[in-house]
């Protein structure tokens, strides 16, 4: 009787072993790929709904989990717009550097420069600055260079790229700020007495930003420079030129 309830409480056990590893074997494992998709998806979904933040998140989540996946690439590139609408341009400057150093031959690299030069773009001026009409010229140009600089590279190495258009046009608007602001340096240094630097200054905006609204207001503080430091002929010259200019300004 004991040797036979020690029998059965052996099949007992082997019994309940063999169904535990049973249904181990029956339970259906993820597949990563499945599970990459299907965070894009959410991803793409939240993105189109204008749910940045959301977005952000499952991109985010996809690249940690799926680094190696196509579709964390992908997310890479998304995530930079993602940034960018959420109002986020650090970020989506060093998602685009990230991007561009880990895949310097994707096809999506102009992209990249394009949205780094966007996120480096000078914001537009709030309800605070418009009602007490801040002058924009003011600002440190330094973000303004550098976006310049990454719009041209963009040129220089994706001549045929579908964002060369926008790029060209942005570059010309920056070149204009950039040119305002170096005439507003050198009206500051006339104010300040200071007029060799405010030469200095004005006469580069001549030399370097031909063809920007700003190189006759750099003549104005070259010609009152020239005044101010006794040179009447100097000033008489650079008057002439103004005058000469005159008609483009009309």
């Amino acid at each position: 009787m004991i040797r036979r309830l020690a029998c059965l409480l052996l099949v007992f056990v082997l019994a309940a072993t063999s169904g535990c590893a049973l249904f181990r074997r029956d339970k259906p494992e993820r597949d990563p790929s499945e599970t990459a998709q299907r965070l894009a998806r959410n991803a793409d979904r939240a993105l189109e709904q204008g749910n940045f933040q959301s977005a952000i998140g499952g991109y985010e989540s996809l690249v940690a989990i799926h680094p190696f996946s196509e579709q964390a690439r992908q997310a890479q590139i998304s995530l930079m717009y993602a940034y960018w609408r959420n109002d986020e341009p650090e970020a989506a400057i060093i998602a685009a550097d990230r991007f561009i150093l880990e895949n310097p031959t994707h096809p999506r690299v102009d992209y990249a420069l394009y949205m780094k030069g966007l996120s480096m773009l000078p914001r537009d001026p709030g309800p605070m600055e418009r009602l007490f009409r801040v002058d924009l010229n003011k600002r440190p140009p330094g973000e303004m260079q550098r976006a310049f600089n990454t719009f041209a590279q963009l040129l220089q190495q994706h001549p045929e790229s579908e964002y060369g258009p926008d790029a060209r046009q942005r570059m010309i608007y920056l070149r204009n700020r950039l040119a305002a602001h170096e005439v507003y340096v050198a009206d500051f240094y006339v104010r300040r007495n200071a007029y060799v630097a405010a030469l200095n200054r004005a006469r580069h905006v001549v030399e370097a930003y031909q063809e920007t609204p700003s190189v006759v207001p750099a003549l104005e503080v070259m010609a009152t420079a020239y005044d101010r430091l006794g040179l009447a002929d100097l000033a008489a010259d650079t008057r002439r030129v103004i005058a000469a200019n005159e008609p483009a300004r009309r």
